[in-house]
């Protein structure tokens, strides 16, 4: 008896065992993908984690269905990086496994119903549901389910379809379709009859048609101008398809495919041009020095002192040894710039790799790497690229490491970006960079204690000063009346200025939409969502409530749904509002929103960052996204609108986060020859973290959010668990957070704080209780996880609780 051992993309913690034929048996590795029978009908894809001869002892071992790879379609290295990021994060396998391949890769049997000609004599008794699925099959010899639904407007159909197979009308299969298809390009030739002068004048002299010789000649001509096969398109984008197509008939000209990767860039390299200042040199000789002791790197570098021409010649050096490189930014619309930037140094050796791209062509960037093709020596991506299938990883590259972004928050596994890479670092052997102008108090805290190399730029790139910030008190300004809606007097008059001279200018405002409250001005009543403990956002542009977290959507009200009152105002203002007032103070600017709503499209970031750059927009509103690694040299006035909104958030990060993304919005000011300028609106300009933000003063900051997490126990001084209970019943949350939180209190001695409720206590109808757990670093980890473990299994057992779901978050912050 021969077995395999597989995990499958569900949230279920185990392994399970399949039996193999000994043919099958000797094929099989580790890494490859088997379709395999799971539950009653379906066929899941399932990796293979080991092979052996050990019959499992508490079920019977069922048949797999398919082999589904040739080759392994994941690396060792990968599975045990998987089964790290299980143990640690305390998710399932199948969870990592499902969040890491691609879904194209991710293969699940589809229910296809057909019709059974011998359970004709039962149609006299059939409900209207069941004659309409069987009148359609009449017509159509398969239906699936999702057709089924469609057909009976129903959601659940499963019972119709189950009833119809017990009166043996129809019959039930499983069927596995292939989800990658591989981009195919025909190209022609002449056929190897006419290969000689004498055979090709014979052939012109006997051809008929004036169409079918001006092809030949066309087609000649292309092979006289290109070195590289003719492509059919080539020809029938001048001349008819249909008389290229006779052509090939008379088996005149011959057609072949060519499988070619659906995104390709340029090749190029001109890394040799790339000329470092001296204290870029300086830096990237010291990061040399740090990297022969330390296998990771800080690199704390101002914002446009040239952090990425110093990544340049690192790859390079990379490259160089015929090493891969990761470089992983936070944000899909970092890629852009990224892309174009390193594409001009290193050509078709660059690869993208994030959620924007389709499914085909993800697949397309992991076949690369798994080949170590030339076209896979640089990934760029976002924290996914982290689970590609890398051969031979030489150095990872985190850009703004302090970006919230590199934490998955849901569904599991909810792993750090930076921590994993940390991991899968030290399986390859390689070196690790971790760069920002405002580095998180964890990683500088690594850095200053020396588990990380600390590299200082603190000069920018041009010798530029960093921009003047100028501090707006709102307070004093509404009270002079010195405000134009939500402008100051010196904002606005600041960007007459900048618009006047030509340059650009950026507003942040880290809130989307027009509103967050629509309020009734008679009875106070302010719009709810009906799934969320959340007031619903104004959108102007669609003239819509909405809700954030759920998406429901109702029309603006025309009056108050309470007391009829037509007297309706917005309260607080978000990025769709700035827009407005902008357009009305001034109408010849050229103002674009950057946010959520105006970039859902594949190409959205990549327009509106291209037309920045080309200045084709005067004036960016945007969120977060355009707060970091954008690199815009025309652009020399940066506009906080409220920077009160980030400061008064109940999270033991705020202020850090805060003055991060303070600086980080600052530092796109004054990329180019000229000093920029920064004007901060705050109602409280002599706010510890505002005033740290106008000096530049990291290190206070640091030193200031040190002591406090020292003092309440909080990074990097311990980890934190937190546990997020969700069920419908309110009640019976309740109990089953309070069992939970005895219970974890009774077993581990250290701090177990909650249950409470957070900030937005329900979301799509279902109530949410926290506990958090303060693990000293003094504690064993592991010891710990297994409690936790035994726990949350004890909590399963209880029927009373199943219905209530529990999601562990290991370092959530």
């Amino acid at each position: 008896m021969f077995f395999i051992e597989v995990v499958l993309p569900l949230a279920v913690a185990k392994t399970f065992t399949y039996q193999v034929s000994q043919a099958e048996y000797a094929f099989v590795q580790q890494g490859m993908r088997v379709a395999v029978p799971f539950g009653k009908t379906k066929i899941y894809t399932a990796l293979i984690l080991n092979k052996h001869q050990q019959e499992p002892l508490l079920y019977q071992a069922k048949e797999i269905h398919q082999i589904l790879d040739n080759a392994p379609v994941v690396t060792s290295i990968q599975i045990q990086h998987w089964q790290w990021i299980s143990e640690y994060y305390m998710c399932s396998l199948g969870e990592v496994f499902k969040c890491a391949l691609p879904s194209a890769l991710l293969l699940e049997s589809e229910t296809v119903i057909y019709s059974n000609q011998s359970g004709e004599n039962s149609q006299d008794q059939l409900t209207d549901d069941e004659f309409l699925i069987l009148e359609a099959l009449s017509f159509q010899t398969q239906l699936k389910i999702e057709d089924v639904a469609s057909i009976l407007h129903k959601k659940n159909v499963l019972p119709v379809v189950q009833s119809l197979i017990q009166k043996q009308l129809i019959s039930v299969k499983e069927e596995l379709q292939e989800l990658f298809k591989p981009k195919l390009i025909k190209y022609i030739k002449l056929h190897d009859n006419y290969a000689t002068e004498t055979a090709l004048s014979e052939l012109l002299d006997t051809l008929k048609g004036a169409k079918q010789k001006e092809i030949i000649l066309y087609y000649f001509q292309l092979k006289s101008t290109q070195k590289k096969p003719i492509a059919a398109s080539q020809i029938t984008h001048v001349l008819p398809a249909s008389t290229l197509k006779t052509l090939v008939e008379k088996n005149i000209f011959e057609e072949y495919y060519v499988q070619e990767d659906r995104v390709s860039f340029t090749s190029s390299n001109n890394v040799n041009n790339l000329l470092l200042s001296t204290a870029q040199q300086q830096s990237y000789e010291e990061i040399g020095n740090n990297f022969q002791n330390k296998n990771a790197v800080l690199l704390h570098g101002i914002t446009a002192s040239g952090k990425t021409e110093i990544y340049i010649k690192l790859i390079n050096d990379c490259l160089l040894q015929n090493k891969q490189v990761l470089f992983l930014v936070p944000e899909i619309a970092l890629t852009t710039q990224l892309v174009s930037r390193l594409t001009a140094y290193f050509g078709n050796s660059v690869s993208v790799f994030h959620s924007k791209y389709s499914n085909n062509e993800r697949v397309e960037v992991w076949n690369n790497l798994l080949a170590n093709s030339d076209k896979s020596k640089i990934i760029i991506g976002a924290r996914s690229a982290l689970f590609l299938p890398f051969q031979d990883l030489g150095l990872i590259i985190i850009d703004e490491e302090h970006e919230p972004s590199f934490k998955q928050t849901d569904p599991a596994p909810r792993y750090h970006t930076r921590d994993a890479a940390m991991v899968l670092a030290s399986s390859y052997k390689s070196k690790v960079l971790l760069g920002s102008a405002t580095p998180s108090i964890e990683t500088y805290y690594n850095a200053l204690s020396g588990k990380y190399g600390l590299v200082t730029l603190s000069e920018r790139y041009s010798k530029t000063p960093l921009p003047e910030i100028v501090l707006v008190d709102l307070k004093d300004a509404y009270f002079r009346k010195k405000m134009t809606g939500h402008f100051s007097s010196l904002l606005v008059d600041e960007i007459a200025q900048s618009l006047g001279l030509g340059e650009q200018v950026i507003l942040f405002q880290n809130r989307r939409g027009f509103a967050p409250v629509l309020e009734c001005i008679t009875c106070g009543h302010v719009p709810q969502c009906p799934n969320c403990d959340v007031s619903l956002t104004y959108h102007k542009f669609k003239n819509q409530l909405r809700c954030h977290y759920c998406g429901y959507a109702i029309a603006k009200p025309t009056n108050c749904h309470v007391c009829a009152s037509v007297d309706l105002s917005t309260k607080g203002f978000g990025t769709e509002q700035i827009e407005l007032e902008l357009a009305e103070l001034f109408p010849n600017a050229n103002i674009k929103r950057m946010d959520q709503d105006t970039t859902r499209g594949k190409n959205s970031f990549e327009n509106l960052i291209y037309a920045f750059k080309n200045r084709e927009i005067d004036v960016l509103v945007g969120t977060q996204m355009l707060a970091k690694g954008l690199d815009f040299d025309n652009v020399s006035l940066v506009g906080i609108m409220n920077a009160d909104n980030m400061l008064y958030y109940p999270d033991f990060r705020a202020f850090e986060r805060s003055y991060q993304m303070m600086t980080q919005v600052s530092g796109r000011a004054g990329r180019g020859e000229k000093q920029g300028k920064v004007v901060i609106q705050t109602y409280n300009p002599l706010h510890n973290i505002i005033q740290q933000v106008s000096n530049q003063d990291y290190l206070g900051m640091y030193k200031e959010q040190l002591y406090e997490r020292q003092i309440f126990k909080y990074p990097p001084y311990c980890r934190l668990v937190k546990f997020t209970l969700k069920n419908r019943d309110y009640e019976k949350l309740k109990e089953a957070s309070f069992w939970l939180y005895n219970v974890l209190k009774q077993h581990l001695d250290i701090p177990v704080l909650g249950p409470e409720e957070p900030a937005v206590s329900k979301i799509r109808n279902e109530y949410i209780r926290t506990i958090l757990i303060k693990l000293p670093y003094s504690n064993q980890l592991i010891v710990t996880k297994k409690t936790i473990q035994k726990i949350l299994n004890s909590f399963e057992t209880i029927a009373q609780y199943k219905s209530v779901k529990i999601a562990i978050n290991v370092d959530f912050y």
